[in-house]
């Protein structure tokens, strides 16, 4: 399980997060969200070794990984889609997949769990990523990210730019990875109506620090909202 201990994280002097602690169990989706400049990102950031937090601590799997940087990280098994899927442009889908490869143990090879997931990269192996669609690009990123064989993800903002049927997929997806194999999922998200569809559990932020927190059943649909609003 993840158990993150009330982190700080500053840039500079400007104090990003305050105090903020949350969690993500096997087989269970937790959605962070909020408006946008919060902390949301910053947060996974700390999650996966981006950023260094100034106190508190982030366990994984009860091991204290906090000084970890993040391919280290990733070898304890925690897997990072990033914001803008930061895939290579000139590299060809394989390339792409093969470079996360690095954080895997010598000899791995791109599991086809993958192609079976998202059936399109299949098709278009020798394709470069820049010239997939946007969603394409999404699926290839999360894929990346899978090749490790993680058994945590952390996502930041799977649906941003993407077309509702793709969108769906990536739903299922995820859906899939929690409930039939047990991986425990941190994402951002910026629609409230995905995250309600989707998660087990939501944090709300508000300023660098969590306002609310819950079952998706036990919140106040209203409450959140105004905090998603404000």
């Amino acid at each position: 399980m993840l158990d993150v201990q009330s982190i700080d994280l500053f840039y500079g002097a400007s104090h990003c997060l305050r105090g903020v602690s949350m969690g993500a169990q096997p087989g269970r989706i937790t959605s962070v969200l909020g408006r946008n400049g919060v902390g949301k990102s910053s947060l996974l950031r700390s999650i996966i070794g981006l950023e260094r937090v100034r106190s508190g601590k982030i366990m994984w799997e009860g091991k204290d990984v906090t000084s970890l940087g993040p391919a280290d990280r990733a070898r304890a098994g925690i897997g990072y889609v990033p914001q803008g899927r930061e895939i290579f442009p000139f590299l060809t889908v394989q390339e792409n997949l093969e470079t996360a490869l690095a954080a895997a143990p010598r000899g791995e090879k791109v599991s086809q769990e993958v192609f079976d997931l998202f059936p399109i990269l299949r098709q278009f192996l020798r394709r470069r990523g820049g010239d997939l669609s946007g969603g394409q690009q999404q699926q290839l990123a999360i894929a990346r990210a899978l090749t490790t064989r993680p058994r945590l993800l952390v996502l930041d903002e799977p649906t941003e730019g993407i077309q509702p049927n793709v969108i769906k997929d990536i739903a299922k997806v995820i859906r899939h990875l929690a409930r039939d194999r047990g991986m425990a999922v941190v994402l951002v998200e910026q629609y409230y109506e995905f995250a309600r569809d989707l998660a087990d559990e939501i944090v709300v932020m508000v300023r660098g620090e969590v306002a609310l927190s819950g079952e998706v059943g036990s919140l106040d649909e209203t409450a959140v909202r105004a905090l998603l609003t404000v």
